[in-house]
């Protein structure tokens, strides 16, 4: 069982156009994944820049964090339609809308299932580590727009350095000093990493 999360950004051009192309290669790498392996198969895609787009604006209007939660909850459930259509058969055709709706399918069926953002609240980090707790997955996979764990964010400190290996603790040290909110999520949040421990 292989559950894996893509950053939502990782679906966009430098000129945060849909990248058609790219979406298509992760299709088609999942698909000779699948078929390999003949393992379940779950994806997590968060929301990305345009989820903090919205969320940018839905602030200057006055929304609350629950309201801007909501939005890139939806944003994140349009990238895995996006992912979905390029998947074609081998995918589940719905996208859950709930922790609960996500079970049930997966009693349901063998195809790969595709998720974006369940709960105000909660990173696509979060769903994804439960999730994986839920299915005893054998890897958690979380691919982003920068390398690895850094000693602070690589986009804006260009001092910033890749750790080669991190313990807990210091990740989540590291973790701790980072402001989360809707939309911003940085790296791996708490809520995660304790859903990924207590596993």
């Amino acid at each position: 069982m292989f559950v894996v999360k893509i950053g939502g950004s990782l679906l966009f051009n430098e000129d945060e156009q849909i990248n058609a192309k790219l979406i298509s290669e992760y299709a088609r790498t999942i698909r000779t994944v699948f078929t390999k392996q003949k393992e379940k198969f779950v994806i997590i895609i968060g929301g990305g820049k345009v989820a903090r787009r919205y969320i940018t604006a839905s602030r200057a209007l006055g929304g609350t964090e629950t309201q801007n939660d909501i939005l890139g909850i939806e944003i994140a459930k349009l990238n895995a339609r996006l992912l979905v259509a390029a998947l074609g058969n081998i995918a589940y055709p719905t996208i859950p809308n709930s922790f609960q709706e996500f079970q049930a399918i997966y009693a349901l069926t063998d195809k790969v299932i595709v998720c974006g953002g369940f709960t105000p609240g909660q990173s696509t980090n979060a769903v994804a580590a439960a999730i994986a707790e839920e299915t005893n997955a054998t890897k958690l996979i979380n691919l982003t727009n920068v390398d690895g764990v850094f000693t602070d964010d690589p986009q804006k400190n260009s001092q910033a350095k890749l750790q080669q290996s991190i313990a807990i603790s210091a990740f989540k040290a590291l973790l701790q000093n980072q402001k989360t909110s809707a939309g911003n999520y940085p790296l791996f949040d708490l809520t995660a990493l304790q859903i990924v421990l207590r596993s």
